[in-house]
């Protein structure tokens, strides 16, 4: 797919959960928060371990910024019905 696709696809999704894969193989997963004409920039969500008795969070990460040349594969994740 082209930039331009992806451009698209991206600014008129701003807000959606997405899950994007580089093509060095490493996948994305975060909340597409901006986009310009060179990159996408996610609110990325990862692991943080609590204190003590195996709790298990997640945090909110800085943004991500990826390159819109790179990617190869883009899709869009899905809440579960109880969310």
């Amino acid at each position: 797919m082209s930039c331009e696709y992806y451009y698209n696809i991206c600014s008129k999704n701003i807000g959606a959960e997405v899950e994007i894969r580089d093509r060095h193989g490493k996948v994305y997963v975060g909340q597409i928060e901006r986009v310009d004409r060179e990159r996408v920039f996610l609110r990325t969500v990862g692991p943080s371990h609590g204190h003590g008795h195996g709790m298990y969070f997640f945090a909110a990460a800085a943004l991500t910024a990826i390159a819109l040349v790179s990617i190869v594969a883009f899709r869009f994740r899905r809440r579960p019905f109880f969310y």
